[in-house]
């Protein structure tokens, strides 16, 4: 394992159905859905070449063209907003125009998990590390996730986590890590933990939703065996793997909105609408008087 081997790809799983937001998602791939005037999936795009990703693989599956359509080119489109003047939408959407080749897709065609979706892309990503991306997951602050864990990377290389703390009482929710030595980005990850209960927890940091993981996982996942709900887990790989490679840890300084629930997925939108200079100030009194009216409405009831 070279510690110094570039991370050059990221792989980012699209393959789930947003049964959570049905019927929403019942025609629209849920990482379709929008955050102000964004799909949630561009946001996990937009971190991963903020980081310095040079390729990017979605994972996906069966009625996800939208996705596809939307990271492609729009002759039509950009001429008519052309005719009308429109230059500044036509600035924004050649700016969020991958370059040519730099996006590949691969399909996961039975639902078997997160584990197995990374799997799917082993062929597109060969032998070397990889970010991967949970698009669900999706990161508000000075700037993103990703590239802090690359800085962790440089530094001491072999496989990296995302970490942000809960409340000590709410760690049944999530995968949690024991925290080792400290390092200059990050400290030691000393085990893995899934769901524990708050007296059995290493600590309370749980995973956000953003690795660098060397390629030695994909054997490890190849192999794996089917865990919680009946799928191939991606957490119980990496446990795998942490019994013959480091991992390491990075606190994320923003906050990650869990947009896969519908009230994750609500404090995102008010989260980055309220940091929008052009409409945060009226998003601002509309949520107020909203909240105002509403308290009334309760001390009236």
């Amino acid at each position: 394992m070279d510690p110094k081997h570039p991370v050059r790809k990221a792989i980012i799983p699209v393959a789930g159905n947003g049964t959570r937001f049905l019927p929403a998602t019942k025609a629209m791939p849920k990482e379709m859905l929008t955050i102000v005037d964004r799909p949630v999936v561009q946001y996990a795009v937009d971190e991963a070449i903020e980081a310095g990703i040079e390729h990017i693989v979605f994972v996906t599956s069966r009625n996800k063209s939208a996705i596809e359509d939307h990271f492609d080119d729009t002759p039509e489109l950009i001429s008519s907003l052309h005719r009308a003047g429109k230059t500044k939408q036509v600035t924004e959407l050649e700016r969020l125009l991958p370059r040519a080749g730099s996006i590949s897709f691969t399909r996961q065609q039975s639902p078997l998990g997160l584990g197995h979706a990374v799997w799917c892309a082993r062929d597109l990503i060969g032998n070397e590390p990889f970010a991967l991306l949970l698009p669900d997951m999706v990161c508000h602050g000075l700037r993103g996730c990703m590239a802090g864990l690359m800085e962790l990377y440089d530094e001491v290389g072999g496989n990296i986590v995302a970490v942000e703390e809960c409340a000590p009482e709410e760690t049944s929710k999530y995968g949690i890590i024991g925290r080792g030595a400290p390092v200059r980005h990050g400290f030691s990850v000393t085990k893995m933990v899934e769901k524990p209960h708050p007296s059995e927890a290493p600590s309370n940091f749980y995973l956000n939703g953003r690795y660098i993981l060397q390629p030695e996982i994909f054997d490890i996942l190849a192999r794996q065996e089917r865990g919680a709900g009946n799928e191939i887990q991606l957490t119980d790989g990496m446990l795998r793997l942490s019994e013959t490679q480091d991992f390491h840890a990075q606190a994320y300084s923003g906050r990650t909105f869990d947009c896969g629930s519908k009230q994750g997925f609500i404090e995102a939108n008010v989260a980055f609408a309220l940091a929008r200079t052009d409409i945060g100030g009226l998003v601002y009194d509309s949520i107020r008087n909203l909240v105002l009216s509403h308290e009334a409405q309760m001390t009236a009831a």
